[in-house]
């Protein structure tokens, strides 16, 4: 039998973490992605199989593929299929259940496909009701992951949670454009005043101690005010490596709004 298909607009950690959610429950994924991600949190990134050819999120193959016949070809495997396919045209030979858009761009965004799919959308810029069928609630606290076929999410705070006191502290940003050179990897422990990184020779330093959680891929070109990376201030590895809570509270969420789909026939 035939494994009904969703298709996840982005392979950032979010949207990650929804697909692992999906594939527990025994949905095909598909992810779409841009021919040059930007992920920080790569450890957890599909995305990542853009750059490597695939990789592995919570014991999840994610294989690149090439086409929509070797998108069937992983899903028959029980892999996720990774296409670099950022207009979404493969829609219309896979015929997913449903679009989710977990690209976090975070701006409203005009609703696309003419109506035709039924769209979920994660977070800021998703309007239940209006530009999706369903958007998904995706900043922290009591109403995360909460199902919204009316209104919007809240809007987003622009700071980094909190860990042990730290926010803003955690996460380090472009201060320039240019190319990015890391010199710290995912699950290295650095201390406050260590360069990380640095973007055209000018040095990038972490203000605390911690352990490095995400760190954009060495070689990128971005812009100014991007994020680059976060430390993690209890210095535990396995925030590293797993999904986030966060995701997998978004994640649930989907995969009951899909529920309602098939209830509804």
């Amino acid at each position: 039998m035939q494994k009904k298909i969703v298709l996840i607009r982005g392979g950032g950690d979010l949207a990650s973490g929804v697909a692992v959610c999906l594939h527990e429950a025994g949905y095909g994924v598909v992810i779409t992605e841009l021919g040059q991600p930007l992920v920080v949190r790569r450890s957890v990134a599909f995305a990542e199989a853009v750059y490597e050819g695939s990789c592995e999120v919570e014991g999840i193959v994610g294989r690149k593929v090439e086409s929509v016949a070797q998108a069937w070809d992983a899903l028959a495997a029980g892999e996720i299929a990774v296409l670099v396919d950022p207009d979404c045209k493969c829609r219309e030979s896979l015929e997913p259940l449903v679009i989710v858009d977990g690209r976090m761009l975070k701006h409203e965004t005009p609703g696309e496909f003419g109506g035709e799919w039924r769209v979920i959308g994660l977070g800021p810029g998703f309007i239940g009701g209006v530009n999706c069928w369903v958007a998904i609630e995706t900043n922290r606290g009591a109403n995360l992951g909460k199902i919204l076929h009316e209104g919007r999410p809240e809007p987003d705070t622009g700071l980094p949670a909190n860990v042990l006191g730290y926010s803003r502290e955690r996460v380090f940003y472009a201060h320039r454009d240019g190319f990015f050179k890391a010199f710290v990897r995912i699950g290295d422990i650095v201390d406050a005043g260590q360069k990380i990184g640095e973007i055209e020779g000018e040095p990038i330093n972490s203000q605390i101690k911690g352990i490095v959680r995400g760190m954009l891929r060495d070689g990128l070109i971005v812009q100014a005010g991007y994020k680059l990376g976060d430390v993690d201030p209890t210095c535990e590895s396995a925030v590293c490596f797993t999904v986030s809570d966060k995701a997998r509270k978004i994640g649930s969420a989907v995969v009951e709004a899909l529920w309602e789909i098939e209830k509804q026939g």
